[in-house]
């Protein structure tokens, strides 16, 4: 079974990435906003308290997130794998999620991160707002606030999966192809 954490800050690629991955590796993709989405648009309970957090640009609370997360995999018992995007986003739940999978008889087999410069992202998010319909992607100062949101609480994750041998970095800069190859070859070895 092959685990991957697609890690980088919000509008690095990880969504467009896992989709092309997915195929490839013949994996799952679960992304932690595309759950939240769908829970928010049928306003389900997780979906209006989430929503609540998302709205500020804040992130949605451990408990919940992990909850969340548990249910989608199991919903995929006999899957090779997966691909976990947007999740984990905290030390506890990075050890969440490998407490969680060791009960599977399973590891995560690296963190692949996607490497961009803070003042590009913005740009890509702002022009995303323009036709995503995601409010959160339209306000630059809530995107400023997702950023401060990750650089103190997120980031600090590199060291998490450095410490384990697991941390690989990928420049997130040029085409879908070009970054497709790069992560590729991570994935390769994994």
């Amino acid at each position: 079974m092959k685990n991957i954490v697609l890690f980088g800050p919000p509008g690095a690629g990880k969504g467009t990435q896992a989709t092309l991955l997915k195929e490839k590796y013949d994996l799952i993709h679960i992304s932690t906003g595309d759950v939240f989405r769908f829970n928010i648009k049928n306003e389900t309970e997780i979906g209006l308290l989430a929503k609540k957090y998302m709205d500020e640009g804040d992130l949605v609370p451990d408990e919940v997130t992990i909850n969340m997360l548990k249910a989608e995999v199991n919903k995929n018992a006999d899957a090779n794998g997966f691909i976990f995007d947007g999740f984990p986003r905290t030390e506890s739940q990075a050890k969440a999620l490998d407490l969680f999978l060791t009960e599977k008889n399973t590891t995560i087999n690296g963190m692949v991160a996607l490497e961009v410069s803070e003042d590009l992202l913005v740009a890509r998010l702002l022009e995303r707002g323009k036709t995503s319909g995601r409010t959160d992607d339209t306000d630059e100062e809530k995107i400023r606030n997702r950023f401060n949101e990750y650089n103190t609480k997120t980031a600090i994750l590199k060291d998490y999966y450095q410490a384990q041998g697991n941390y690989f970095g990928v420049n997130g800069v040029g085409s879908i192809d070009d970054i497709t190859k790069r992560v590729s070859t991570v994935f390769d070895k994994l």
